[in-house]
Protein backbone atom coordinates (compact mmCIF):
# COMPACT_ATOMS: atom_id res chain seq x y z
CA UNK A 1 0.00 0.00 0.00
CA UNK A 2 1.05 3.56 -0.61
CA UNK A 3 1.92 6.01 2.13
CA UNK A 4 -0.91 7.52 4.12
CA UNK A 5 -2.10 10.84 2.77
CA UNK A 6 -4.17 13.48 4.51
CA UNK A 7 -7.74 13.90 3.33
CA UNK A 8 -9.12 17.42 3.29
CA UNK A 9 -12.39 16.47 5.03
CA UNK A 10 -12.54 16.59 8.81
CA UNK A 11 -14.98 14.72 10.97
CA UNK A 12 -17.51 16.44 13.20
CA UNK A 13 -17.73 13.44 15.53
CA UNK A 14 -17.72 13.80 19.30
CA UNK A 15 -14.13 14.15 20.54
CA UNK A 16 -12.74 11.12 22.34
CA UNK A 17 -11.06 13.24 24.98
CA UNK A 18 -11.28 16.70 26.42
CA UNK A 19 -8.36 18.05 24.41
CA UNK A 20 -10.56 17.18 21.49
CA UNK A 21 -9.76 18.69 18.04
CA UNK A 22 -10.40 15.82 15.63
CA UNK A 23 -7.73 15.05 13.02
CA UNK A 24 -8.57 14.72 9.35
CA UNK A 25 -9.62 11.27 8.12
CA UNK A 26 -6.68 9.73 6.25
CA UNK A 27 -6.52 7.67 3.07
CA UNK A 28 -4.60 4.67 1.80
CA UNK A 29 -4.67 4.00 -1.95
CA UNK A 30 -7.77 6.16 -2.32
CA UNK A 31 -9.69 4.48 0.52
CA UNK A 32 -10.51 6.57 3.59
CA UNK A 33 -9.36 5.11 6.90
CA UNK A 34 -11.89 5.16 9.70
CA UNK A 35 -9.79 3.08 12.10
CA UNK A 36 -6.27 1.67 12.15
CA UNK A 37 -4.38 -0.44 14.66
CA UNK A 38 -0.65 -0.41 15.35
CA UNK A 39 0.98 -3.36 17.16
CA UNK A 40 -2.28 -3.94 19.05
CA UNK A 41 -1.76 -6.68 21.65
CA UNK A 42 -4.17 -8.16 24.18
CA UNK A 43 -2.76 -10.31 26.96
CA UNK A 44 -4.64 -12.28 29.61
CA UNK A 45 -2.74 -12.77 32.82
CA UNK A 46 1.03 -12.99 32.59
CA UNK A 47 1.59 -15.06 29.49
CA UNK A 48 -1.58 -15.79 27.49
CA UNK A 49 -1.98 -13.66 24.38
CA UNK A 50 -5.34 -13.19 22.67
CA UNK A 51 -3.75 -11.20 19.85
CA UNK A 52 -0.21 -10.04 19.32
CA UNK A 53 1.13 -7.04 17.36
CA UNK A 54 -1.86 -6.63 15.03
CA UNK A 55 -1.48 -3.69 12.64
CA UNK A 56 -4.26 -3.27 10.08
CA UNK A 57 -6.54 -0.67 8.50
CA UNK A 58 -10.32 -0.46 8.75
CA UNK A 59 -11.67 1.45 5.77
CA UNK A 60 -14.50 3.95 6.02
CA UNK A 61 -17.96 2.75 4.93
CA UNK A 62 -16.64 -0.63 3.94
CA UNK A 63 -17.28 -4.07 5.42
CA UNK A 64 -14.19 -5.83 6.75
CA UNK A 65 -14.58 -9.54 7.56
CA UNK A 66 -12.35 -11.22 10.12
CA UNK A 67 -11.87 -14.93 9.39
CA UNK A 68 -9.77 -17.72 10.85
CA UNK A 69 -10.08 -20.87 13.00
CA UNK A 70 -11.72 -20.83 16.42
CA UNK A 71 -9.54 -19.27 19.10
CA UNK A 72 -7.33 -17.37 16.66
CA UNK A 73 -8.06 -13.92 18.09
CA UNK A 74 -10.82 -12.57 15.86
CA UNK A 75 -13.27 -11.71 18.64
CA UNK A 76 -10.46 -10.53 20.90
CA UNK A 77 -9.38 -8.07 18.20
CA UNK A 78 -12.97 -6.96 17.58
CA UNK A 79 -13.54 -6.20 21.27
CA UNK A 80 -10.29 -4.26 21.42
CA UNK A 81 -11.67 -1.84 18.81
CA UNK A 82 -14.11 -0.34 21.31
CA UNK A 83 -12.34 -1.07 24.60
CA UNK A 84 -14.63 -3.88 25.67
CA UNK A 85 -11.63 -5.49 27.39
CA UNK A 86 -11.72 -2.64 29.90
CA UNK A 87 -14.78 -4.35 31.38
CA UNK A 88 -12.89 -7.54 32.23
CA UNK A 89 -10.25 -8.17 34.86
CA UNK A 90 -6.62 -9.18 34.41
CA UNK A 91 -6.46 -8.03 30.77
CA UNK A 92 -3.64 -5.86 29.45
CA UNK A 93 -3.90 -4.02 26.14
CA UNK A 94 -0.85 -2.46 24.50
CA UNK A 95 -0.18 -0.85 21.15
CA UNK A 96 -2.71 1.54 19.65
CA UNK A 97 -6.09 1.61 17.94
CA UNK A 98 -6.86 4.83 16.11
CA UNK A 99 -10.34 6.19 15.43
CA UNK A 100 -10.22 9.12 13.03
CA UNK A 101 -6.53 9.42 13.83
CA UNK A 102 -6.86 9.51 17.64
CA UNK A 103 -5.68 6.61 19.80
CA UNK A 104 -8.69 5.26 21.71
CA UNK A 105 -6.30 3.92 24.38
CA UNK A 106 -4.72 7.31 25.09
CA UNK A 107 -4.89 8.22 28.81
CA UNK A 108 -7.45 11.03 28.50
CA UNK A 109 -9.83 9.15 26.22
CA UNK A 110 -13.24 8.33 27.72
CA UNK A 111 -14.13 4.67 26.94
CA UNK A 112 -17.84 5.53 27.17
CA UNK A 113 -17.44 7.92 24.25
CA UNK A 114 -15.48 5.27 22.36
CA UNK A 115 -18.31 2.77 22.76
CA UNK A 116 -20.82 5.35 21.60
CA UNK A 117 -18.86 5.99 18.43
CA UNK A 118 -17.95 2.31 17.92
CA UNK A 119 -21.05 0.18 18.49
CA UNK A 120 -21.21 -3.57 19.09
CA UNK A 121 -23.60 -6.37 18.09
CA UNK A 122 -22.99 -9.75 19.67
CA UNK A 123 -23.25 -13.34 18.47
CA UNK A 124 -26.48 -14.04 20.33
CA UNK A 125 -29.23 -11.41 20.20
CA UNK A 126 -29.17 -9.48 23.46
CA UNK A 127 -32.32 -7.34 23.70
CA UNK A 128 -33.57 -6.33 27.11
CA UNK A 129 -36.30 -9.00 27.14
CA UNK A 130 -38.80 -7.30 29.45
CA UNK A 131 -38.29 -3.77 28.14
CA UNK A 132 -40.47 -2.63 25.26
CA UNK A 133 -39.18 -2.52 21.70
CA UNK A 134 -39.26 1.26 21.99
CA UNK A 135 -37.24 1.32 25.21
CA UNK A 136 -34.73 -1.16 23.80
CA UNK A 137 -33.92 1.18 20.94
CA UNK A 138 -33.70 4.38 22.98
CA UNK A 139 -31.76 2.87 25.91
CA UNK A 140 -28.45 4.29 24.72
CA UNK A 141 -30.01 7.65 23.94
CA UNK A 142 -31.33 7.96 27.47
CA UNK A 143 -27.87 7.15 28.82
CA UNK A 144 -26.41 10.11 26.95
CA UNK A 145 -29.09 12.43 28.24
CA UNK A 146 -31.78 12.58 25.56
CA UNK A 147 -35.13 13.09 27.26
CA UNK A 148 -37.41 14.98 24.88
CA UNK A 149 -40.09 12.57 23.67
CA UNK A 150 -40.29 13.99 20.16
CA UNK A 151 -36.55 13.49 19.64
CA UNK A 152 -36.70 9.97 21.07
CA UNK A 153 -39.64 9.11 18.81
CA UNK A 154 -37.77 10.38 15.76
CA UNK A 155 -34.58 8.52 16.70
CA UNK A 156 -36.40 5.25 17.38
CA UNK A 157 -38.23 5.35 14.05
CA UNK A 158 -35.02 6.15 12.17
CA UNK A 159 -33.02 3.40 13.88
CA UNK A 160 -35.72 0.78 13.33
CA UNK A 161 -36.06 1.89 9.72
CA UNK A 162 -32.30 1.67 9.19
CA UNK A 163 -32.40 -1.83 10.71
CA UNK A 164 -35.24 -2.78 8.33
CA UNK A 165 -37.54 -3.52 11.26
CA UNK A 166 -39.87 -0.52 11.46
CA UNK A 167 -42.65 -1.89 9.23
CA UNK A 168 -42.74 -5.11 11.26
CA UNK A 169 -42.98 -3.51 14.71
CA UNK A 170 -44.35 0.03 14.30
CA UNK A 171 -47.77 -1.03 15.60
CA UNK A 172 -46.41 -2.83 18.67
CA UNK A 173 -43.62 -0.66 20.00
CA UNK A 174 -44.84 -1.28 23.56
CA UNK A 175 -44.40 -5.07 23.22
CA UNK A 176 -41.41 -6.65 25.00
CA UNK A 177 -38.24 -6.98 22.95
CA UNK A 178 -38.12 -10.64 23.97
CA UNK A 179 -41.40 -11.30 22.13
CA UNK A 180 -39.72 -10.94 18.72
CA UNK A 181 -38.30 -13.78 16.66
CA UNK A 182 -34.55 -14.46 16.78
CA UNK A 183 -33.86 -12.61 13.56
CA UNK A 184 -36.01 -9.68 14.62
CA UNK A 185 -34.25 -9.56 17.99
CA UNK A 186 -30.89 -9.31 16.24
CA UNK A 187 -32.16 -6.48 14.06
CA UNK A 188 -33.53 -4.82 17.22
CA UNK A 189 -30.04 -5.01 18.71
CA UNK A 190 -28.65 -3.48 15.53
CA UNK A 191 -31.25 -0.70 15.78
CA UNK A 192 -30.26 -0.10 19.41
CA UNK A 193 -26.62 0.25 18.33
CA UNK A 194 -27.53 2.55 15.41
CA UNK A 195 -29.71 4.86 17.52
CA UNK A 196 -26.68 6.68 18.97
CA UNK A 197 -25.31 7.16 15.43
CA UNK A 198 -21.96 5.33 15.68
CA UNK A 199 -19.29 5.68 13.02
CA UNK A 200 -18.26 2.04 13.29
CA UNK A 201 -20.37 -1.06 13.95
CA UNK A 202 -18.67 -4.22 15.22
CA UNK A 203 -20.53 -7.48 14.62
CA UNK A 204 -19.38 -10.70 16.31
CA UNK A 205 -20.85 -13.61 14.32
CA UNK A 206 -24.24 -11.87 14.17
CA UNK A 207 -26.00 -14.66 12.25
CA UNK A 208 -24.53 -17.80 13.86
CA UNK A 209 -27.66 -18.44 15.93
CA UNK A 210 -30.14 -17.56 13.17
CA UNK A 211 -31.98 -19.61 10.55
CA UNK A 212 -31.14 -19.19 6.82
CA UNK A 213 -33.96 -16.70 6.15
CA UNK A 214 -33.00 -14.49 9.09
CA UNK A 215 -29.34 -14.77 8.07
CA UNK A 216 -30.19 -13.55 4.59
CA UNK A 217 -32.04 -10.55 6.03
CA UNK A 218 -29.07 -9.60 8.21
CA UNK A 219 -26.66 -9.94 5.27
CA UNK A 220 -28.87 -7.72 3.14
CA UNK A 221 -29.02 -5.25 6.02
CA UNK A 222 -25.22 -5.17 6.27
CA UNK A 223 -24.99 -4.21 2.61
CA UNK A 224 -27.42 -1.34 3.19
CA UNK A 225 -25.80 -0.14 6.40
CA UNK A 226 -22.32 0.21 4.91
CA UNK A 227 -23.62 3.26 3.06
CA UNK A 228 -23.67 5.10 6.39
CA UNK A 229 -21.43 3.22 8.83
CA UNK A 230 -18.14 1.31 8.79
CA UNK A 231 -18.62 -2.39 9.63
CA UNK A 232 -16.22 -5.01 10.99
CA UNK A 233 -17.69 -8.51 11.17
CA UNK A 234 -16.35 -11.75 12.62
CA UNK A 235 -17.63 -14.80 10.76
CA UNK A 236 -16.81 -18.50 10.52
CA UNK A 237 -18.87 -18.73 7.32
CA UNK A 238 -16.51 -18.31 4.38
CA UNK A 239 -19.34 -17.83 1.91
CA UNK A 240 -20.81 -15.14 4.12
CA UNK A 241 -17.46 -13.33 4.19
CA UNK A 242 -17.38 -13.42 0.38
CA UNK A 243 -20.95 -12.19 0.11
CA UNK A 244 -20.92 -9.27 2.53
CA UNK A 245 -17.37 -7.93 2.83
CA UNK A 246 -15.20 -5.57 0.83
CA UNK A 247 -12.02 -6.55 2.71
CA UNK A 248 -11.06 -9.73 4.51
CA UNK A 249 -8.42 -10.22 7.21
CA UNK A 250 -7.17 -13.72 8.07
CA UNK A 251 -6.17 -14.37 11.69
CA UNK A 252 -4.16 -17.34 12.91
CA UNK A 253 -2.84 -18.07 16.43
CA UNK A 254 -3.41 -14.50 17.59
CA UNK A 255 -1.76 -12.83 14.61
CA UNK A 256 -3.20 -11.10 11.57
CA UNK A 257 -1.61 -13.03 8.70
CA UNK A 258 -2.87 -10.88 5.83
CA UNK A 259 -5.60 -8.49 4.76
CA UNK A 260 -6.77 -7.52 1.30
CA UNK A 261 -9.77 -6.98 -0.97
CA UNK A 262 -12.09 -9.93 -0.41
CA UNK A 263 -12.14 -11.16 -4.00
CA UNK A 264 -8.34 -11.18 -4.13
CA UNK A 265 -8.07 -12.89 -0.74
CA UNK A 266 -10.31 -15.74 -1.83
CA UNK A 267 -8.81 -16.20 -5.29
CA UNK A 268 -5.12 -15.45 -4.80
CA UNK A 269 -4.07 -15.08 -1.14
CA UNK A 270 -0.42 -14.20 -0.59
CA UNK A 271 0.31 -16.55 2.31
CA UNK A 272 0.35 -20.35 2.26
CA UNK A 273 -1.42 -20.54 5.63
CA UNK A 274 -4.31 -18.46 4.26
CA UNK A 275 -4.57 -20.72 1.19
CA UNK A 276 -4.62 -23.81 3.40
CA UNK A 277 -7.40 -22.38 5.56
CA UNK A 278 -9.51 -21.25 2.61
CA UNK A 279 -9.09 -24.65 0.92
CA UNK A 280 -10.21 -26.47 4.07
CA UNK A 281 -6.87 -28.02 4.99
CA UNK A 282 -7.61 -27.01 8.59
CA UNK A 283 -10.47 -25.22 10.34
Amino acid sequence: MSSVEQNQTTTAAEPLSTHGVQPAIKRIDGEALRMQTADLTVRYGLSTFGIRDVSMPVFDRRVTALIGPSGCGKSTFLRALNRMHDLGGDVEVSGAAYLDGENIYAPKVDPVVVRRRVGMVFQKPTPFPTKSIYENVCAGLRLVGMRRRSLLDEAVEKALTDAVLWDEVKDRLKSPGGSLSGGQQQRLCIARALAVEPEVLLMDEPTSSLDPNATMRIEQLIQQLKQQVTIVIVTHNMQQARRVSDYTAFFYVGEMVEIGPTQEMFTSPEHARTREYLHGTFS
